[in-house]
């Protein structure tokens, strides 16, 4: 029984640190996220654009070749 109520003891204030540590680091963590996630979004939207212009511009050069025919 003793063990058991070290172990709980033990838990529960590992598990207390745990949340003073989070509650300190979440707004650090969830800004760097978020610049993360928005620079890596804009790269992959400007990605998109320029695949989409390329495949634009082969497709209008096609298009005037059959034409020319």
């Amino acid at each position: 029984m003793r063990k058991f109520l070290s172990l709980l003891f033990g838990l529960g204030i590992g598990w207390a640190i745990g949340a003073l540590l989070a509650a300190f680091f979440a707004p650090l963590t969830s800004d760097e996220l978020r610049e993360n996630w928005q620079e890596h979004y804009d790269r992959a939207m400007a990605a998109g654009r320029e695949a989409s212009a390329k495949r634009r511009s082969e497709l209008e050069r096609e298009l005037k070749e059959l034409g020319k025919d």
